[in-house]
């Protein structure tokens, strides 16, 4: 097989099992077709892995595999290990919607798979992912024998890999919506229009959360998308729960699901609005606020307004929210980390001129595994503060 070779002293991260190669480590291209699988060496000649490799992309190559272990036996590997780890923590007669594969994750970069009852999604983000589909197709399917296998790849990411995005019904029989349980709670997921894959599967351990914590409570879901907040506070004995968003779609879909949850139709209300805009008008009653607002920063040049968002929107929910009173915020932003968003947090407040605590802190559910060796599959962080 052909090889890339890497410069002396530019070998650590892949030695340290870190997947992503930049243009400036390698010292030596063969000639190859971009999205090809080759070989990694040092500088020295000793084989470090296997990668897929794209001269469109700024991030050259992606490691699939490290030692001599063959990329086609490696990428079996790593799926049937993905597998094996949601098997072990999910009891699917009460939760049949899981995470099966999260990229880098679980050692699969461009790739993720995310199964809703028995159909399931992926998104490919990378040209090198899209030549190995048909085998992670092969693997996946008889693992989990899907009833329909769509495809869902909207992903900006695809543009710098010389790809369009693509949606399609891949195997199976067309699925636009299928109902899920979290919990042995119910909900409608929206695959063909919805937002993601369908629905913000890395909330379940928040939605668990918002549940335990608002009873006899009024709570805002802002960004509400699917209104599962909304719902799960409900179960969990809220006195109310509104939401917003500014998609129709969205709040159709936050209907549907109270609706199917048998929750009464004064239990909420429902806005279609901009969620800025909405914080600014007269203030319902609301003493717990959830904000979960989409990725304000999609890459790095982005950090600097995205900071300035979410300033202002937690800035205006400490000052609408009655006291003593909950605010649970969240950051899906990844290149706005964890320490940068209390900073963040810790403005709002000031500005608000509100005594602001943090007592409990969040991230992505369990099957969206972060991988130790590459640091930047952490991307959510969430705070529930107490306000007053």
């Amino acid at each position: 097989m052909n090889s890339v070779v890497l410069k002396p002293g530019r070998e650590k991260a892949v030695r340290n099992r870190h997947h992503w190669i930049f243009s400036g480590a390698v010292r030596d291209l063969p000639d190859f077709e971009d999205g090809a699988v080759l070989a990694v060496r040092s500088s020295g000649g000793e084989i470090l892995g296997h990668g897929y490799f794209n001269r469109k992309s700024a991030i050259i190559g992606r490691m699939i595999g490290f030692g001599a272990e063959p990329p086609e036996a490696a990428i079996r590997a790593s799926l049937e290990r993905a597998l094996s780890l949601r098997r072990a923590f999910f009891d699917t007669t009460m939760t049949n919607a899981r995470r099966l594969v999260n990229a880098e994750g679980d050692g699969l970069p461009g790739l993720v798979a995310d199964l809703y009852d028995d159909v399931l999604v992926l998104q490919i983000a990378t040209l090198g992912m899209e030549k190995l589909k048909p085998l992670v197709l092969d693997v996946l399917q008889a693992a989990v024998r899907p009833r329909s296998v769509l495809e869902r790849s909207d992903l900006p990411a695809r543009r710098e890999e010389g790809l369009e995005p693509f949606e399609a019904l891949l195997a199976g029989e067309p699925a636009d919506r299928v109902r899920i349980l979290e919990a042995g709670v119910p909900f409608w997921v929206g695959l063909a229009k919805g937002q993601k894959t369908g629905f913000y599967l890395d909330q379940r351990e928040s939605r668990r959360l918002v549940r335990e914590t608002a009873a006899g409570r009024r709570v805002l879901n802002a960004f509400s998308y699917s209104g599962s907040f909304s719902v799960m506070a409900l179960l969990g004995g809220a006195v109310r729960a509104d939401s917003v968003d500014t998609s129709e779609a969205a709040i159709a879909l936050a209907q549907e699901n109270f609706e199917l949850n048998a929750l009464p139709s004064d239990a909420g209300l429902f806005f279609t609005a901009d969620v800025f805009e909405f914080l600014r008008e007269p203030a319902l009653d609301h003493d717990y606020i959830i904000l979960d607002p989409p990725a304000f920063a999609k890459k790095r040049t982005d950090v600097v307004a995205a900071c300035r968002g979410y300033k202002d929107i937690n800035r205006l929910a400490f000052q609408r929210v009655r006291t003593p009173g909950l605010v649970l915020t969240f950051s899906c932003s990844h290149f706005v980390d964890e320490t940068l968003f209390q900073q963040v947090v810790f403005q709002a407040a000031h500005e608000a001129g509100r005594r602001v605590r943090i007592i409990q802190k969040h991230r992505q559910a369990f099957d969206h595994p972060v991988n130790i060796y590459h640091p930047e599959t952490s991307y959510l962080k969430g705070f529930l503060l107490y306000v007053d």
